[in-house]
């Protein structure tokens, strides 16, 4: 007789395919159609779901080899595995999508393992642009789950334990919610009550009130190396939250980089506008234009007769953030110069100024009429008013001349 392949067919896998090879499969089609990440692939998802609901189980997959998919205990939920059952043997607890565990994570009565690692803590870290130039050693305060000094993590005096009544000893409880339209989901949530291990203590320690834990504040010193960049992540090993039994969890700082009223940064590069005056674009200068991150003056000399231009961009090498891991190695210094111009009337002698500047452009008239007007002072937030008010007034006089025109015709 021929095999059934079609759930074979739906975890791409072949009718000969080890256990652990259907269980690769599953979690690997899991976690690209779970409805968390593929909301319109949920009739997907159940299929995958079920497909590995018979074939995980020996007996199940036995069942489905001889008669097939409508054979005894064939068919949706026929081969005796219950959605808590699969729920518990895949997803791990965790809540969510749960990928982090595999069918070896569980004890053989359903509850599941304690994770060998706690999970990791993410948390912003401000920092200034001077602190990624000059590299900086810094305190973060911050409160954590620690062992239980008082019971030593065992939630009592004597060690003795119950099976928590909350979650019936499994170490979770089963909560429902909906995904999609006309969607649930069957999650875990760890059980709060028994600090998801399934057991409280019967004498409860004080401290700790059974919890194997307590909270403490600690400081951890932070060094922001020299070059980092905004986003950056600052791992430390081991300071996430402790556990009984269970490696602590690391925790995560991601900085983020505060804007800088004079400098922006893209890359290692640093960029600045700096405004000088019109004597100084046309006749040079020599100054100090900026203040750099570190305190140093950038003193520029610009020689006579080099005319700088409002908008003009100039570089100077070097002067930029330094590379992370290479601190030797440096970004260059971009400055974007604006030209201030002098007042109204702010001399009495254009005769003479004019004799130093270039000549005026000369221009044949081209026309053989030339109306002639002075400017007055604009505003790019008026522009477009004037013509919006002319149209409306155009259109009323084209609806009179239409009436009129109407009247006309009419007598």
């Amino acid at each position: 007789m021929a095999i059934e392949t079609r759930y074979y067919e739906i975890l791409e896998v072949e009718t000969d395919a080890s256990d652990h090879e259907i269980k690769r499969a599953y979690r690997k089609l899991a976690m690209k159609y779970h409805p968390d990440k593929n909301p319109d692939e949920g009739e997907r998802f159940k299929e995958i779901s079920h497909a590995y609901e018979i074939l995980s189980d020996p007996d199940s997959r036995a069942k489905y080899d001889r008669f097939g998919e409508d054979g005894p205990g064939g068919g949706a939920g026929g081969y005796g595995m219950s959605a808590d059952d699969l729920f518990a043997n895949l997803f791990g607890g965790g809540g969510g999508m749960g990928f982090g565990f595999d069918g070896d994570d569980f004890h053989s009565h359903g509850m599941p393992r304690r994770p060998h690692k706690g999970s990791s803590t993410k948390s912003p870290l401000n920092v200034t642009l001077e602190d990624l130039y000059l590299g900086k050693k810094t305190k973060l305060a911050l409160q954590k789950s620690v062992i239980c000094s008082n019971c030593d993590g065992k939630g009592g005096k004597t060690g003795a334990t119950k099976k928590c009544g909350a979650c019936n000893g499994r170490g979770f409880q089963v909560a429902m919610r909906q995904v999609g339209m006309g969607m649930i989901q069957q999650m875990q949530v760890p059980c709060d009550e028994c600090n998801h291990t399934g057991e409280i203590a019967k004498d409860r320690c004080k401290k700790c009130k059974g919890k194997k834990v307590t909270v403490q504040k600690k400081y951890l010193e932070v060094f922001i190396e020299k070059g980092m960049q905004d986003g950056q992540k600052i791992v430390m090993k081991g300071e996430g939250d402790q556990e009984p039994g269970v490696e602590p969890g690391d925790i995560i700082l991601v900085l983020e980089q505060k804007s800088h009223k004079i400098f922006t940064r893209e890359g290692n590069d640093l960029h600045c506008h700096v405004t000088i005056s019109l004597t100084e674009a046309l006749c040079g200068f020599e100054k100090v234009i900026v203040t750099h991150l570190d305190g140093r003056g950038i003193q520029v000399k610009q020689p006579a007769g080099q005319v700088i231009k409002p908008g003009m961009v100039k570089r100077i090498p070097n002067e930029g953030m330094p590379t992370y891991k290479r601190p030797d190695a440096r970004g260059d210094l971009y400055i974007q110069f604006e030209v201030e111009f002098p007042p109204d009337n702010f001399t009495a002698d254009y005769s003479n100024l004019e004799s130093l500047l270039p000549k005026r452009t000369k221009t044949k008239p081209e026309h053989e009429i030339i109306d002639e007007y002075s400017l007055i002072d604009g505003d790019m937030d008026s522009f477009g008013a004037s013509s919006q008010s002319r149209n409306a007034y155009d259109e009323d006089d084209s609806e009179d001349d239409e009436d009129h025109g109407v009247r006309c015709a009419q007598q």
